[in-house]
């Protein structure tokens, strides 16, 4: 059986950086961007309940957001049009990544996508003039679970690469880093 996917461990442990295999042509190229058992052999068995779609402006940074308790959702980010630096924050308590961050940049020409699992809370910056963000989620929205941090967090201090961001009214009032709760633990 031929494998379609690759993964490699970023440099925060359960973060994966998949490639896929992309067959090109003279007619444009094809790769699946999503396949159960292809996931499954890379370690990734949860069951995705939500795809999500992002259309933003160059400048655009949205996050970081995560949710708690029976909402917990891990994340399979994939880029479709653009370029961006997507971020992952170890927000699991007893973790020896806690409190730290992952970042790659991630465009439609690399074909890369990210797996963010559970404990982490996610953004992302937009470096191109805009970018086409998908993302699958292992559980539902839910706006009581969901939780932030401010983007810009001291203590965090993640370069996004970005000098005038633009920034949702909401993502502005976001908490700060400390001021999150134990609801993950490693």
């Amino acid at each position: 059986m031929e494998r379609r996917l690759q993964a490699t461990e970023a440099t925060i442990k359960d973060i994966l950086i998949i490639d896929f295999n992309v067959f090109k042509d003279n007619r444009g190229y094809f790769f699946e961007s999503y396949n159960q058992r292809e996931f499954a052999r890379l370690g990734i068995t949860e069951k995705f309940v939500q795809d999500n779609h992002s259309y933003s402006r160059k400048n655009t940074i949205r996050g970081l957001h995560y949710q708690i308790g029976d909402s917990a959702q891990g994340k399979l980010i994939r880029v479709v049009k653009g370029r961006i630096l997507d971020v992952a924050v170890d927000i699991r308590f007893g973790s020896p990544n806690f409190g730290s961050y992952f970042s790659i940049f991630l465009d439609e020409n690399s074909h890369k996508a990210l797996w963010i699992p559970v404990g982490f809370a996610h953004g992302f910056a937009v470096h191109s003039d805009y970018a086409i963000v998908n993302y699958k989620c292992t559980e539902f929205y839910s706006k009581i679970n969901e939780r932030s941090i401010i983007y810009n967090d001291a203590e965090l201090a993640i370069d996004w690469g970005i000098e005038n961001p633009i920034i949702s009214e909401k993502d502005l009032h976001n908490p700060s880093f400390k001021a999150i709760e134990k609801n993950f633990i490693y």
